[in-house]
């Protein structure tokens, strides 16, 4: 018994070690209603889900300005507006970073952006906290049931965020085609690769 107290004394402290770094699952999951937001857009009018009302649905991205994955994917971003807004699935790009951190993330710094999607400022942070983002780009695709709008898939757009021309695999691109044909996303989360967002300093 002498031997084995020490053995499950170290079994115990790396169980409560495991508890207290695990990080805390916060934002939303595939499946999850999405709560409507009103955002202010770079030309000045206040932005909803709800104002959409052909929406089939949305390709919500957090993204910025400054971050260098951000700005390589920012094509690739523009490409998926293109292609999908057509189909009912516009993108909504939403731009969570506090400017006092990153400056060039500032609202006059967006509005030199001359999207054909809504870029909308996040000023509270508070829909990044409520969609669980954490990365620039962080991207949620959002499917329409009924007035309501749920979570799709999550996560990045393919699985090179350096060189598009080097990548495998499409992953929005390979979930709207399920998405579109009525089927869930076989692959329906992906880890977000990116910039962190910059929060507010406390």
């Amino acid at each position: 018994m002498k031997k084995l107290l020490p053995f499950l004394t170290l079994c115990f402290a790396l169980l409560a070690s495991s508890f207290v770094s695990r990080p805390v699952a916060d934002g939303y999951q595939v499946g999850d209603k999405a709560a409507d937001f009103r955002l202010k857009n770079i030309d000045g009018k206040m932005v909803s889900l709800a104002d959409n009302k052909a929406a089939k649905g949305y390709i919500v991205v957090f993204t910025c300005n400054t971050c260098p994955f951000a700005k390589a994917y920012e094509s690739r971003i523009i490409d998926l507006n293109t292609t999908y807004a057509p189909k009912g699935y516009p993108v909504v790009a939403i731009n969570p970073n506090d400017p006092a951190v990153a400056p060039g993330d500032s609202y006059a710094d967006m509005q030199k952006k001359k999207y054909a999607f809504p870029y909308l400022v996040d000023e509270s942070q508070q829909v990044a906290k409520t969609y669980g983002a954490t990365r620039t780009p962080h991207l949620y695709v959002l499917t329409r049931k009924g007035n309501e709008f749920v979570v799709s898939y999550i996560g990045a757009i393919d699985d090179n965020s350096e060189d598009p021309k080097l990548v495998k695999t499409k992953y929005v691109e390979n979930a709207m085609a399920e998405i579109l044909a009525g089927k869930p996303a076989t692959t329906n989360s992906t880890k977000a690769i990116g910039c962190t967002i910059k929060w507010r300093r406390a």
